[in-house]
C-alpha cells in the first residue's frame, strides 16, 4: 500500500516537473541561433502565447495536485460542506433524514445502512472504487434542527446536517463532512474535489426524492444529547 501511495505522489510530482521541463524546452527552442534584435525576439514569443500558457498551466496544475496529495499524506482530513433548499416544511426534511436505512436511495456510493439501535449504524459503501464497511454513532440529534455523527470503526469520518426553515414550506439543508482518506486513490479523489462533488450530488438527489414524494417515508423524533 505504501508503494502504491508513493507511486501516485511521484506521478503527480512528475506531472509538475514534466510541465516545467517542457516549458523550459519550449523557451530554449525559441532562442535564436544567431543574435536578433530584441523587439523581433519579443514579437516571436507574442505570436505563440497559447502553447506557453498551456504548458505553464500543466506545470502549475501538477505542482498544486502534488502539494495537495502531500498534505493528505499528513493525515489531514478532507472537509467539505454544501447546502440546498428543498420545497418542503422543515419537519418533513428532518423526518426523512432520520430514515438512515433509506440513504442508498439518494447517496450514490452507499449500498446499505443498517440501524443497530437509536444511535448506532453500520454502513457499507463503495469508496474510491472499493467496497468498505464501518460503524458510526449519532452524537447529537435535535428534532427539526440537527443530526451529528462520527465513525467508531473503519473509515474515519464525521459530520453534521442542519435544517433551517426559510418559509412555511421551504427548508435549507446544510451538510458538513470530515473525511480522512486512507488509500492513494482516496487521497487523489479528495485532492481533486471528489468528496465535495459527491456531497453536492447527494443533496440534489435528496431534494428530488423528498420533493417528488412531498411527505416523509417515516420519522424518529427522539433527542440525542451531544456527547
Amino acid at each position: 500500500m505504501q508503494r502504491q501511495e508513493t507511486g501516485t505522489i511521484a506521478a503527480a510530482a512528475a506531472l509538475a516537473a514534466g510541465g516545467t521541463l517542457l516549458l523550459a524546452r519550449q523557451l530554449h527552442a525559441r532562442q535564436p541561433a544567431q543574435p536578433v534584435p530584441l523587439m523581433e525576439h519579443a514579437a516571436e514569443h507574442a505570436r505563440r502565447p497559447g502553447a506557453l500558457a498551456t504548458v505553464a498551466a500543466l506545470a502549475i496544475g501538477g505542482m498544486l495536485l502534488s502539494a495537495k496529495i502531500r498534505k493528505a499524506n499528513g493525515h489531514a482530513a478532507s472537509t467539505t460542506h454544501d447546502s440546498i433548499e428543498v420545497e418542503v416544511p422543515v419537519s418533513t426534511a428532518y423526518n426523512q433524514w432520520t430514515q438512515f436505512e433509506e440513504f442508498p436511495r439518494f447517496m450514490a456510493s452507499v449500498q446499505e445502512v443498517r440501524q443497530l439501535d437509536d444511535t448506532h449504524l453500520h454502513w457499507r459503501a463503495v469508496v474510491a472504487g472499493k467496497e468498505k464497511e464501518w460503524d458510526a454513532e449519532i452524537t447529537e440529534q435535535v428534532p427539526d434542527q440537527r443530526i451529528a455523527w462520527r465513525s467508531t470503526g473503519g473509515v474515519r469520518n464525521s459530520g453534521v446536517v442542519t435544517f433551517e426553515p426559510i418559509g412555511a414550506n421551504r427548508t435549507r439543508v446544510r451538510l458538513q463532512m470530515d473525511y480522512d482518506p486512507e488509500t492513494a486513490g482516496e487521497k487523489v479523489g479528495a485532492a481533486l474535489g471528489g468528496v465535495k462533488l459527491t456531497t453536492r450530488g447527494n443533496l440534489q438527489r435528496f431534494k428530488e426524492l423528498i420533493e417528488r414524494r412531498g411527505v416523509e417515508t417515516g420519522a424518529w423524533r427522539g433527542t440525542v444529547t451531544q456527547h
